[in-house]
């Protein structure tokens, strides 16, 4: 049966060969990946060994063609001129040899295609969140800032046996800022930032996960100075024993475990960085692996205010440092998501007023807001009447009020809940330092 797995990847490299010699490389790409998907699903079941390292061979010169061709669209050239045989595919053909200076090619072939999906997870760009973006959390920033900028900008520093942090769990309630922070980091340290969560690790093919895991770790030493970022990270590394683990599940874990703290792996440039709303559900081993594990807590009176300024922005608005501060005091118990959620629906308050509106008034700007029946100049007409005489880019929404928070703040409730608060704040007292 798993020979359809072999016709089926020949029909694919005869299509992207065609595709290849006439220079359509867009197109010859994902067919060659489609090959390379069928090819190495076959890998796994042939038993016959001659057969395997023909195939593995082959398998080694479409992957290098493949990405020669990758390397060529994301440049945007016109790619490599077709082979002088009419082959393009083995006009590549492999350049090393697997360790044991033989038939290791097939081996190579697969770390190369491994590699090349952790690609995806580097964050290239960095996010735009400053440090002051963030608000309240010092002790957090602060300790970030010790293990991520300090080790780059004043290696002199660290003589002795004087050490940057290499692993931080970052732990608290949902929406208190955790992966906000880690974008801050991705912003201000001058490293290769990685981003992973489970769905780069996991695999449907016996094996595989140990190897994404390995390669990630051998990845990040080779670009060092680098940061893992693993987000949920209890979605990985859940207490091992329960009935419910599964053997991938165990092995992934073991892998991490031995990545992280393993005998002869140099990471004193390699950070790890995780964030998780559920700490009391990580594995003990994992959580003796993170040097720092910092409480994110709900933001307090100070970070509540400086919430709000920030997600205002330089949206038009009337408050004063007093209303600021009589939000933030009554909004207690609000995570930082709560308050993002709660300023974007006030945004839309003064769209829903001028939508409503049954008067309007000209300013000296010549510009139409809506106002109430007894201010002087009303008259009385609707948006869509405006609208209909030519005047819509005319028409501006008034500023934000106190009023229009109060009016959203009376509907709205915090998500998250005192029995939640009570859990992190005993695994604290027992395992954590506050953030």
């Amino acid at each position: 049966m798993y020979s359809n797995f072999k016709e089926q990847a020949i029909e694919y490299v005869k299509q992207a060969v065609q595709e290849d010699n006439a220079g359509n490389y867009a197109k010859a790409f994902p067919l060659y990946m489609n090959a390379l998907e069928y090819f190495r699903t076959h890998l796994k079941y042939e038993k016959n060994p001659k057969i395997k390292e023909a195939i593995t061979q082959k398998f080694t010169e479409y992957l290098r063609r493949a990405e020669e061709i990758r390397a060529v669209l994301d440049e945007g050239g016109s790619g490599p001129g077709p082979a002088a045989n009419g082959d393009a595919a083995v006009a590549a053909r492999p350049k090393t040899k697997g360790k044991d200076g033989g038939g290791g090619e097939g081996e190579d072939g697969e770390q190369a295609k491994l590699r090349a999906g952790l690609n995806s997870a580097i964050v290239r760009e960095k996010p735009n969140v400053k440090w002051n973006d963030v608000a309240g959390l010092e002790s957090a920033k602060q300790a970030l800032q010790e293990a991520v900028i300090l080790p780059v900008k004043f290696p002199q520093f660290f003589v002795g046996k004087r050490r940057p942090w290499r692993a931080f769990l970052l732990y608290g309630p949902p929406g208190t800022g955790k992966s906000y922070l880690a974008k801050a980091v991705a912003t201000e340290a001058d490293s290769t930032f990685f981003s992973i969560s489970s769905s780069d690790l996991v695999s449907k093919w016996m094996g595989e996960s140990e190897k994404l895991v390995s390669n990630l770790f051998q990845m990040a030493r080779d670009s060092a100075p680098s940061i893992i970022f693993v987000d949920e990270i209890d979605s990985l590394c859940g207490q091992r024993g329960e009935g419910n683990e599964s053997e991938a599940s165990r092995r992934i874990k073991t892998e991490l475990l031995v990545q992280m703290q393993g005998v002869g792996h140099n990471d004193d440039k390699v950070l790890v960085l995780a964030a998780t709303n559920t700490p009391y559900a990580l594995d003990q081993a994992i959580r003796r692996r993170f040097d720092k594990r910092i409480y994110i807590p709900l933001p307090d009176v100070k970070a509540r205010q400086h919430m709000f300024k920030v997600h205002l922005g330089d949206t038009p608005h009337n408050l004063t440092e007093s209303d600021f501060e009589h939000l933030a005091r009554k909004t207690e118990g609000f995570s930082g998501s709560d308050i993002s959620v709660c300023v974007k629906d006030v945004l839309f308050e003064p769209v829903r007023k001028t939508q409503d509106a049954m008067f309007f008034v000209k300013t000296p700007s010549d510009t139409w807001i809506p106002c109430g029946p007894k201010q002087p100049g009303a008259v009385q007409t609707t948006m869509q009447d405006l609208a209909a005489e030519g005047l819509a880019s005319k028409i501006t929404p008034p500023p934000i009020s106190k009023t229009d928070f109060d009016k959203v703040l009376a509907r709205q409730r915090p998500t998250v809940s005192k029995g939640d608060l009570g859990v992190h704040e005993r695994f604290t007292k027992e395992f954590g330092e506050e953030g």
